[in-house]
Order: structure tokens, then C-alpha cells, then sequence
């Protein structure tokens, strides 16, 4: 881990919400875990005016822009030109002493700037020469994602930083190259850098857009309307610029029997963790938690025990937060090669026979156990729409619309009946609407994943 300075660390803690007590036999402990970065020195306030602090005093971060030039960025004739005037926001939103370079993407991947295959360092002299390299963008070609990633992971590998993230638009399908090609780019850009993708428009793929955010943790949205991208393209490099740690991992100890049935983020999004484990010593996994500012995320914890009496007591699962640390490094790395982040949450499982207290759902819990099902239902309800099944997919949205409703996501309730009409949200009662725009559609798709916290 490479070059930020120890101020600008933050500090980690951990908060363990469960209910402890399992009925006789009881064997699946659940617990919601709260992790929160506070105090990262000052670069929160870097996001208002990222030019006022001198070169390497933030943590060291290097940035690609990677940017639909396919053909059909030219209907209408505004998108191209609202994606430069995007990308040129994005590169102002730059803090000084940042490396960063922008990528054209069609059917090939061409730098655009700086080229020869570096990054720039931002300052008001690169920030300039950088726009003005915008006006040589313009459409014609195809679509081949996995070769943009590639160039982006080579530019960002080239620089020594603490900080690697991508930011990626696109307005279409990725037709000229292989589901699994982009997948092969996918797993070896994977813990390389982060990525948000944003797709533009509605001639774009929303499993293709969001599976790229996805495994490299980063987040995915539609700007529906161009006019929109700059707006959008500020607040992204805004957030970009915030992170101050990068590569933190859940590291999850569990005793002898025991097993982890899943871990997934709950808040802001859900993103499933439970296939991404790396085994980290005897019974011990790390799960990865990607770059962290000033900030604080939710995740869900379920291990299965071995059954015991009541009476009896035992640890299910110890957490804590690390950064795995490079082959040769030292400095602040413990004796198994990670810089341990002081953060520790213990999970516990205690069996009694008290009715009352072995059945009570912790409210944590049951909020984001409820808010897992409210994406997964919204996904499967679009998929049966789009397949036909009108019957299955109005029971499915309908669904989503009572845990919507229940759990008090009113961004998803609005985006919700924009597809159906709502009859009773308390029951789930809806009716497919005849017409929907297939904008809205795929903003609710898009945002599916997008969660409340519960209300502590």
C-alpha cells in the first residue's frame, strides 16, 4: 500500500447488531455489522475546492476516464458532445497532484490523453491540455468494454499510489467482443481498481453496465438524459476524490464446525461477498470492501454453528478490518502481511430456552433481510415482464412495492409506480401498467440495490 500520509487515514470502527440467543438445536446466527471511516483529515473539504491543496498532501490517487466514442454516440449529435462537456467536469473535479489519464472506447481502446501510454499529473496546466484533447473525441466504431478495462488497468498499474479507480460511459450494448471476454477482463482488473459505470441513454444493457460496477466495486446508474452527464460525471470524481483508503477486507474468523453461509453489503447497496472470499490462514476468510472515505456501510453476517444445549455459549464469528499488504511491504504490516486497521467486532451465539428471546428478529436484521428480498423481487418481476409473464411479474413487483412500502424506501416506491399502478401498497396489490417508458424501467432497474438504513 503505496504513499498517503498517516493523517489522512481514517479511523475505523465496527458495530455488531444481532440477536444472540438460538432455541435448542439452533444452528444460523445472524448479525447486521456497521462499519464506519471517520476522520480522515481534510479531504472531504478537497471536494469543494480540490485545486487548494498541494501536490501529495491528500492520499495518492491515479484516475481513467474511459469514454464511449462507438457510433452510435452520435444520435442524437448532443451525446457526444455532452460527454465531453462531462468528461471536462469530471477532469476539473481533479485534485492537484492526482494522476489520471482519459481512454476512447469503441471496438478498440485508444488513448487520448496524455498517450504513450502515461498518466498526467493534475495541475491547472494538464487540467487545460486535457480538455482540450476532448475535441479530437468524436463517434464512429463499435463496442468492446473488456479492451477499455485492460487499458485503464494498464495506465493505472503504471503509477505508485494508494488510490486506482476507473470511471466508465457508455451508451450501448457490448457487441463486439464476447460475454466472455468481458468477464476475463472483469476477474483480472478485479482488486486492481475500482469502477463506476454509468450508462447513458437507454440503448445500453443494465446487467452489463451494472456487473462492471459490481466486480470492482464501484457503483452503476443511468443518466438517462445527457444533459444530465456533467452534473452526474462531478459528483463521481467528487466521491472519487474523498477516498483516502483503498483495498480495506472484512476478515472473518469462525471456531472449529462452525461455517459462513453468506456476507453481503445491506447499506447503501447490495452486493453479494460471499463468492469474492479469499482464505486467509485456518478458518479465516477476507472479503473485499474496496476504497473508503469518510463513510459508513452496512453488511450481513450469517454463520451456521454446530447445535448445542441450552445454557451453553460460544463466539460464532470474529470480525476485523485489514488491508492485505503487497509482497516485500512492512511498514504498519502485522506478521501475516496485512496493516491491521484496529477495528474488531465479535459475533456470538447463545442457546436458551426462553421462547421469547430465541425468536425475537433483531431490527437490523429484518430491515435488511427485508431489503435484500425488496432487490431481488424487483429484479425477478422486470426479468418476467420482459419474458412475458405478466401474472408472475405483477406478483413480484407487487411484492416489491409492500417491502418498499414497509420498510420506507420512498425512492424505490416512486420508482416502482412508474411501472405499475398501485392499488394497496400495504397488501402488495398492483397492476401492470399498459405503457412504461423504458427509461423508467431501466432506472429501476439499475437502482434495484439501492437500500434505506434502518432507522436506529
Amino acid at each position: 500500500m503505496a504513499n498517503f500520509a498517516k493523517s489522512n487515514v481514517p479511523q475505523f470502527s465496527v458495530d455488531v447488531y444481532q440477536n444472540e440467543y438460538l432455541p435448542e438445536g439452533g444452528r444460523e446466527v445472524n448479525a447486521i455489522v456497521t462499519v464506519t471511516a471517520t476522520g480522515g483529515g481534510t479531504i472531504g473539504s478537497a471536494v469543494a475546492a480540490p485545486h487548494l491543496y498541494a501536490p501529495g498532501e491528500g492520499p495518492s490517487a491515479a484516475v481513467v476516464l474511459m469514454v464511449d466514442c462507438s457510433g452510435s454516440m452520435d444520435y442524437p449529435p448532443t451525446k457526444m458532445r455532452n460527454a465531453r462537456d462531462a468528461t471536462a467536469a469530471a477532469i476539473d473535479a481533479l485534485r492537484d497532484g492526482v494522476h489520471f489519464a482519459v481512454v476512447g472506447g469503441t471496438h478498440v481502446a485508444k488513448e487520448v490523453y496524455p498517450g504513450a501510454g502515461r498518466l498526467a499529473v493534475a495541475d491547472a496546466a494538464t487540467r487545460e491540455q486535457a480538455k482540450r484533447s476532448l475535441r479530437t473525441l468524436s463517434a464512429g466504431g463499435g463496442t468492446a468494454i473488456g479492451t477499455w478495462l485492460k487499458l485503464a488497468d494498464r495506465l493505472l498499474a503504471s503509477a505508485d499510489v494508494a488510490i486506482r479507480h476507473g470511471i466508465l460511459l457508455t451508451d450501448g450494448r457490448n457487441e463486439h467482443e464476447t460475454p466472455e471476454d468481458l468477464k476475463a477482463a472483469l476477474e483480472a482488473c478485479a482488486g486492481r481498481f475500482t469502477c463506476d459505470a454509468r450508462g447513458v441513454g437507454t440503448d445500453w444493457e443494465v446487467k452489463e453496465v451494472t456487473a462492471i460496477a459490481s466486480d470492482l466495486l464501484g457503483s452503476a446508474d443511468i443518466v438517462a438524459d445527457p444533459a444530465g452527464l456533467a452534473d452526474d460525471f462531478t459528483r463521481m470524481m467528487e466521491t472519487a476524490m474523498g477516498k483516502e483508503v483503498a483495498d480495506v477486507a472484512l476478515r472473518l474468523w469462525t471456531p472449529l464446525g462452525a461455517r459462513v453461509k453468506f456476507v453481503k453489503q445491506v447499506a447503501p447497496t447490495v452486493e453479494e461477498l460471499t463468492g469474492r472470499r479469499t482464505e486467509a490462514g485456518p478458518r479465516a476468510g477476507d472479503y473485499p470492501l474496496g476504497s473508503w472515505g469518510d463513510e459508513s456501510r452496512d453488511y450481513h453476517v450469517c454463520v451456521e454453528v454446530p447445535a448445542a444445549d441450552v445454557g451453553r455459549e460460544m463466539l460464532a464469528a470474529r470480525l476485523s478490518l485489514i488491508i492485505p499488504q503487497p509482497a516485500g511491504a512492512s511498514a504498519g504490516s502485522g506478521p501475516e502481511g496485512v496493516q491491521k486497521l484496529g477495528a474488531q467486532g465479535l459475533v456470538r451465539a447463545v442457546w436458551t430456552d426462553d421462547m421469547a428471546a430465541s425468536t425475537s428478529i433483531n431490527p437490523q436484521v429484518a430491515h435488511y433481510t427485508g431489503q435484500a428480498e425488496l432487490a431481488q423481487v424487483i429484479q425477478q418481476g422486470l426479468d418476467l415482464r420482459k419474458a412475458g409473464d405478466f401474472d408472475g411479474a405483477t406478483s413480484k413487483l407487487g411484492r416489491a412495492v409492500q417491502l418498499a412500502s414497509v420498510s420506507g424506501n420512498a425512492d424505490t416506491a416512486k420508482l416502482l409506480a412508474k411501472v405499475v399502478d398501485v392499488v394497496d401498497a400495504a397488501t402488495g396489490t398492483v397492476r401492470l401498467k399498459a405503457r412504461v417508458e423504458e427509461a423508467d424501467e431501466m432506472t429501476l432497474e439499475t437502482r434495484s440495490t439501492k437500500t434505506v438504513r434502518v432507522k436506529k
